[in-house]
């Protein structure tokens, strides 16, 4: 992959500052996008799957164009440098995983860190397949209904019951057994 400095500086923009944590995420997006032969999604094209919510969120965002907002950006609380790009159209999915620890960057220089993440060999720090996945129906539009404690409308698919009133998951008292 050859360093594109305008591309790199797009995305710092879009994140507001740049770092390693972008650079992780910069490398995976291009690394699956070059996999799969995509380019920036327009709408739901791509789906991205996130297992972290660190810096290299924003970059997966950026280049590829998925969002919570269109409902193909998403995210998996595992902890993990890893991130899942598919193509709607072919059914193909790339999992990157990254591990900056494998780039031999002396002490703690951020700076450094950085530009080792992005200009070092994918091979060096990435594990790269293709994956099976199963990809989410795309996004739907829900009836809104208010909820009868707060006031506040919520889309219906989010709407409890309590006490026999509709009401939001932020007024739901949710009751488990702990089984």
């Amino acid at each position: 992959m050859k360093f594109d400095q305008g591309l790199w500086e797009q995305a710092t923009a879009f994140h507001g500052h740049e770092c390693p944590g972008l650079a992780i995420g910069y490398r995976a997006a291009l690394a699956a996008m070059e996999r799969l032969g995509v380019t920036r999604s327009g709408d739901e094209e791509l789906v991205a799957i996130v297992e972290t919510d660190a810096c290299g969120v924003d970059a997966i965002q950026f280049l590829t164009g998925c969002s919570l907002g269109k409902g193909n950006l998403l995210y998996k609380n595992h902890g993990k440098q890893a991130f899942t790009i598919a193509n709607r159209s072919t059914g193909k999915a790339v999992r990157v995983y990254v591990d900056a620890s494998k780039l031999p960057v002396e002490n703690d220089d951020r700076q450094a860190k950085m530009q080792a993440i992005l200009t070092a060999p994918e091979e060096v720090f990435c594990k790269i397949e293709f994956k099976e996945i199963q990809l989410p129906e795309k996004a739907r539009i829900f009836q809104s209904h208010t909820c009868t404690s707060c006031g506040e409308k919520m889309a219906e698919s989010r709407a409890r019951l309590k006490n026999g009133q509709v009401v939001c998951l932020a007024c739901f008292d949710n009751y488990e057994r702990g089984w």
